[in-house]
């Protein structure tokens, strides 16, 4: 795993959307980026996760902020997770892991003995020119929508 660092250029991609729209890091420029990579639809440690940057959506865009999700999951897969979950946020899909690898989170994992590949659930905080203001690895879900919204404010008042 390529592991990116602080200050370095976000990686550039176009991944579909929940609603297969391309979608380009680029088009973002000038805003912030919460690009949040996450393991899989529909279970509960990525419900929560989900569901709670969509409770504080309206938070992260007065920071003039912008929450882009990622996961292997496909659009129409997405579009079933933000109907049921009621979501708000925009998911996109990197079905092959290319976007995963450029950014460090597809690897190897092990649980309950048996090793697989599979996402690092990691966040990454782009600035509004496109590097990289911070990184949190091995999220652990409970509180850390909080802790990026609170790190976003500090970096939003040095600016």
């Amino acid at each position: 795993m390529t592991k990116l660092k602080f200050a370095s250029t976000a990686p550039e991609f176009i991944l579909p959307n929940q609603e297969s729209k391309n979608i380009n890091l680029n088009q973002f420029r000038g805003r912030w980026v919460v690009l949040y990579f996450y393991p899989k639809d529909n279970t509960p440690g990525c419900t929560q996760e989900a569901q709670e940057f969509s409770q504080r959506k309206k938070e992260f865009e007065k920071l003039n902020a912008t929450i882009l999700a990622v996961s292997k999951d496909d659009p129409e897969t997405h579009c079933l997770f933000i109907k049921n979950k009621q979501l708000d946020i925009t998911l996109l899909s990197d079905a092959d892991h290319k976007v995963m690898d450029k950014y460090g989170v597809w690897g190897a994992k092990k649980f309950m003995g048996r090793e697989f590949l599979g996402i690092h659930r990691t966040t990454f905080l782009i600035d509004q020119n496109g590097l990289i203001a911070h990184i949190w690895e091995n999220v652990k879900v409970n509180g850390h929508v909080e802790d990026v919204l609170l790190r976003l404010k500090e970096l939003s008042k040095e600016k």
